[in-house]
């Protein structure tokens, strides 16, 4: 999700029509303009040539806060249903002014609104981070300059770029038109319809049916959408090539404006980044026959309090595909994360895991099986709030070419008085010490009928 929609806040500082100096930086994070959620926070800088009169490159890095303000900790609440209620936003703020870091700026913008951001000195210290980062970048590429000379180091870029588009020719060329409709829990329709043109190596990805934008908010922006056709093009390239543009330049993309995958300002997002776009992975794996689902969710976790705030995503099974079986118990498509150690977990936050297994046999039958999904306890030492955002607890995620679906997920929370609260896919609540909640994932579905797999078994054994 990062590396797939950062393009597009790179070109909105450089269309931003701003003053831009050596040793400038900018910082981004509106989803309307550019940007993903708003806790995803990306910072762009230029690099200049020697005299410090022409920017040659812009070099960016982008890091998901555990907090950027909203009306929960962790800015992931599902109860969110405007942008406002999310966090602050940051819209092609100044950073960094010709080597000078604006700390008393960027403070008081993320202080600002209804809602500011709860650890400034984390998220300061966070953006720190990245402008180092991007100085690091920007090293690098002096040091290509210095080495293969300007001319040779441009021309590599465009050199990338055209080796990715035509990869992906090379790929349409072999694709099948299809359609896919994909169901929610929330009950909202994504709709797909892939069309190729062979004679001139390009598709249509037309998203037209798609529901109308949510009141909740898994809305996505149009740059997550397109970051997820970029991901799944990318994927269906059997080269080794770097994920860039290139890849997009044989596509064109239909998103109609005020769907859900196309929102109008002010519609609530964070949801969009995190959970719709394994949707639309999903989707448009499905309508192309080329894999099996994966659970379609990342079962976003958060908690926190005025002092903690985290944030994670839970794994799950990987898809079936043709030939193989999914892998059990790990991040797959617009996740692609690992998680916290568990001595980590909790050694900086006050809580415990009770328990992080894998339930086998619980990934969707088929020829091929889908990954085996897991179960998560945690149980917590100080009050704090806690929301989960997930989807695929009461639509299953299906199956492919007769495969069967996997199963629905399951979010709950047993109280120290014995009780048990039910959450749902989508929800917020107070948790007390000795409180446990459980996350027991979906998992994707079969990828072709579960009776071959019976057949070709059976002709093994005998």
């Amino acid at each position: 999700m990062h590396l797939g929609s950062m393009d597009s806040s790179v070109k909105v500082i450089i269309e931003s029509g701003q003053t831009i100096r050596p040793g400038d930086a900018f910082v981004q994070n509106n989803p309307y303009n550019g940007g993903s959620h708003l806790p995803d926070v990306t910072v762009v800088s230029p690099v200049f040539d020697e005299a410090g009169e022409h920017v040659l490159f812009y070099v960016a890095s982008r890091a998901h806060h555990e907090d950027i303000g909203g009306i929960a900790p962790g800015s992931m609440s599902p109860l969110a249903q405007t942008i406002h209620e999310e966090g602050v936003i940051l819209d092609n703020l100044k950073l960094v002014d010709g080597g000078v870091f604006l700390t008393d700026a960027i403070t008081e913008a993320l202080s600002s609104g209804p809602y500011p951001a709860r650890n400034i000195t984390q998220n300061v210290a966070d953006l720190m981070a990245q402008v180092a980062a991007n100085a690091t970048g920007a090293a690098e590429l002096k040091k290509l300059i210095a080495h293969y000379g300007l001319e040779t180091v441009h021309a590599y870029m465009g050199y990338i770029q055209d080796s990715a588009e035509e990869a992906v020719r090379r790929v349409i060329s072999d694709l099948i038109d299809g359609t896919f409709s994909y169901e929610l829990d929330s009950g909202a329709v994504i709709q797909v319809a892939v069309t190729t043109d062979k004679e001139h190596r390009t598709a249509m990805i037309d998203f037209t049916g798609t529901s109308p934008q949510l009141t909740n908010n898994f809305n996505a922006p149009g740059a997550i959408t397109h970051a997820a056709v970029l991901y799944v093009f990318r994927c269906l390239v059997g080269d080794e090539i770097p994920l860039n543009a290139g890849c997009m330049k044989p596509l064109e993309i239909i998103v109609p404006e005020g769907s859900m995958l196309n929102p109008r300002f002010p519609a609530a997002v964070v949801a969009g980044n995190v959970e719709t776009s394994q949707a639309v992975t999903n989707v448009l794996f499905a309508a192309l026959g080329a894999l099996g689902s994966s659970q379609g969710t990342m079962n976003n976790l958060t908690f926190g309090n005025d002092r903690y705030q985290y944030y994670e995503t839970i794994c799950s099974g990987a898809p079936a595909g043709p030939g193989f079986d999914g892998a059990a118990a790990v991040h797959t498509h617009m996740t692609n994360t690992r998680m916290t150690d568990p001595e980590i977990l909790e050694q900086r936050y006050p809580v415990l895991l009770e328990q992080f297994a894998v339930e086998r046999g619980s990934g969707g039958r088929g020829q091929w099986v889908a990954g085996d999904g897991i179960i998560r306890t945690i149980s917590f030492r100080e009050n704090m709030e806690c929301s989960i955002l997930s989807d695929h607890r009461r639509v299953p995620p299906f199956g492919v070419k007769g495969g069967e679906p996997g199963r629905v997920g399951r979010n709950w929370i047993d109280r120290r008085d014995g009780s048990v609260t039910e959450l749902g896919g989508c929800a917020h609540t107070h948790v007390s010490p000795g409180d446990r909640i459980n996350i027991q994932t979906p998992t994707g579905g079969g990828f072709g009928a579960a009776h071959n797999r019976e057949i070709a078994e059976n002709e093994d054994d005998t």
